[in-house]
C-alpha cells in the first residue's frame, strides 16, 4: 500500500545532496584498464630449420630477430614487458657470442677461384737436364784469324849444330857476351821454333841484361854489338855515364803478333823488346811516352840509331803496344828493308 509522500510534521527535512561523505582514507582507486591486444604468438626461431650461422652473422641474427619482436608486439605496462625481456635475455645467453678473430673475419668470396688448367699437351714435368747447356760454340773465323803458315816453323835441330851456329857464338864470346846454351823450342800448334836458342847474362863485359833473355844466335848478336856501338857512346855523351844494363820486357814468346794473324817475332827467338837503362851512377831512364827532356835527347837518339841493324823499330807513338818499350827485330823483308815508327 503506497504511502503518502507528504511528509511527516514530526520528522525534519534534510535537503538532498548533502548526506554526509564517507572518508576515503582506505579505499583504494581501481584505475581504468586499458584493453590489450591479444599478443600473437611468437614462433621460436629454434621451430623453423635453418643453417647454422657463422660467427661472424650470429650477433647480426641476434640483432635481427629483437628488431623484429620489437615492431610486431606492442610495448605492455607491468608483468607483460618483464616476461618479454626475460625471453629475450634468455635468447642472447643461449646463442653463442662472437669472438674478436670472426669478427674481423673478411667474407669468402661468392665464386671460389679455380686455378689455370695446364695445356693439353703438357707432358709430365722434366727435371734439370744432366749436363749443363754448352753456349753455341763460335764459327773457326770468327774473331779468332787462323795463324798464317811461316817457313821458320818446321825448323827442328838436327843432330850436329851447324857450322854458321857455332861462328855466331865465337863472336860473342868475343864482345864478351855471357850465354847458356838452351834446349829447342817448339810448338807444332802455333808454329812457335827455335832450334838453337840462347840465354843472354850480358850483352858484353861490362853491360847486364835482366831478366833472362832467350833469342836465338843471330838476335843476340845483334843486341850485343847494337849496345856496345850506339848505346854506351849514346849514354856517354848525354849524362857522362856508362851503360850499366839493360831492362828487357820480352824476348822468346810463342804468340802471335797482336791484332794479326801472322806469327810474332818473338815466337822464333828473334826480337828483344827494351824497357829501360840504367847507368853506372844509378840513373834509371825508362821508356815512355813523355820522358824529361834530357833523357828524351837520349832515347830518340838510341831509336833513330836502331833502325838500320835492326829491320823493325817500334816505341812510343807507333802503337798503344809498344808506348812503353823499344821493340827490335830482325824480321826478314824484300830487298833489306826497314819500318820504324
Amino acid at each position: 500500500m503506497e504511502q503518502p509522500l507528504t511528509p511527516r510534521v514530526d520528522q525534519p527535512l534534510n535537503p538532498r545532496g548533502r548526506q554526509p561523505l564517507k572518508p576515503r582514507r582506505n579505499q583504494q582507486v581501481t584505475p581504468n584498464r586499458i584493453p590489450q591486444k591479444t599478443q600473437e604468438p611468437v614462433v621460436s626461431p629454434a621451430a623453423i630449420p635453418v643453417p647454422e650461422p657463422r660467427p661472424a652473422d650470429a650477433a647480426k641474427a641476434d640483432s635481427s630477430t629483437q628488431d623484429e619482436q620489437k615492431t610486431d608486439v606492442p610495448k605492455t605496462a607491468g608483468a607483460s614487458d618483464r616476461f618479454n625481456e626475460e625471453k629475450s635475455r634468455q635468447k642472447k645467453q643461449a646463442l653463442p657470442e662472437p669472438t674478436a678473430d670472426s669478427e674481423g673475419e673478411p667474407e669468402p668470396p661468392a665464386i671460389a677461384p679455380t686455378p689455370t688448367p695446364k695445356p693439353a699437351n703438357a707432358g709430365p714435368d722434366v727435371g734439370p737436364p744432366a749436363v749443363a747447356p754448352q753456349p753455341q760454340q763460335k764459327p773457326a773465323d770468327a774473331g779468332d784469324k787462323k795463324i798464317l803458315p811461316d817457313p821458320r816453323s818446321a825448323d827442328l835441330p838436327g843432330e850436329k849444330m851447324p857450322q854458321e851456329e857455332i861462328a855466331c857464338r865465337e863472336r860473342l864470346k868475343t864482345l864478351g857476351v855471357e850465354f847458356e846454351e838452351h834446349k829447342a823450342e817448339s810448338n807444332p800448334e802455333i808454329g812457335c821454333s827455335i832450334p838453337y836458342p840462347l840465354v843472354l847474362k850480358t850483352l858484353g863485359r861490362s853491360v847486364a841484361i835482366a831478366p833472362g833473355t832467350e833469342l836465338n844466335c843471330p838476335m843476340a848478336e845483334a843486341a850485343a854489338r847494337f849496345a856496345a856501338d850506339v848505346i854506351q857512346p849514346a849514354a856517354k855523351a848525354e849524362f857522362g855515364a856508362d851503360l850499366k844494363s839493360i831492362g828487357q820486357a820480352s824476348a822468346f814468346v810463342c804468340r802471335p803478333r797482336h791484332g794479326t794473324g801472322k806469327l810474332s817475332e818473338h815466337a822464333f827467338g828473334n826480337a828483344l823488346d827494351i824497357a829501360s837503362f840504367t847507368l853506372s851512377d844509378g840513373k834509371n831512364i825508362e821508356v815512355g811516352p813523355a820522358p824529361p827532356e834530357k833523357e828524351g835527347k837520349f832515347l830518340d837518339a838510341v831509336r833513330k840509331a836502331a833502325c838500320g841493324p835492326f829491320k823493325t823499330v817500334l816505341g812510343p807513338g807507333a802503337d798503344a803496344d809498344h808506348s812503353l818499350h823499344f821493340h827490335l827485330d830482325l824480321e826478314p823483308r824484300r830487298h833489306g828493308g826497314t819500318f820504324c815508327q
